[in-house]
């Protein structure tokens, strides 16, 4: 069993940036892919960002290209999302997940995935 823990969401105003981590405090999670989803009221969970094993070739949705980053430092056991320029719709709880055998072809389907966070929030005001 993985334990993700997401931080840094927040309160921002449009056009601010917000940084996003997640840890797996104990446990070394350089072997598995990870992944940033949302999910806003109403709406299903949607792919913003993943980085497979390697760290290389990182994937996002066409929404968030050129805003987001996703970073990871297995050092740390850590995965960041960078988001700048933010927008009002992007406001949504924001998860965390690892997946051991996910291929590139399949980084951005929630399915593909083995563990979440419980989330953290981001508000983006107009």
């Amino acid at each position: 069993q993985v334990q993700l823990v997401e931080s840094g969401g927040g309160l921002v105003q449009a056009g601010g940036s917000l940084r996003l981590s997640c840890t797996a405090p104990g446990r070394a999670f350089g072997g598995y892919a990870m992944g940033w989803f949302r999910q806003a009221p109403g709406k299903e969970r949607e792919f913003a960002a993943a980085v497979p094993r390697t760290g290389s070739n990182t994937v996002a949705v066409d929404s968030v290209k050129g805003r987001f980053t996703i970073s990871r430092d297995n050092a740390r056991n850590t995965v960041y999302l960078q988001m700048n320029s933010l927008k009002p719709k992007d406001t949504a709880v924001y998860y965390c997940a690892a997946g051991k055998r996910v291929i590139f072809s399949r980084l951005g389907r929630w399915d593909a995935y083995d563990y979440w966070g419980r989330g953290t929030q981001v508000t983006v005001s107009s």
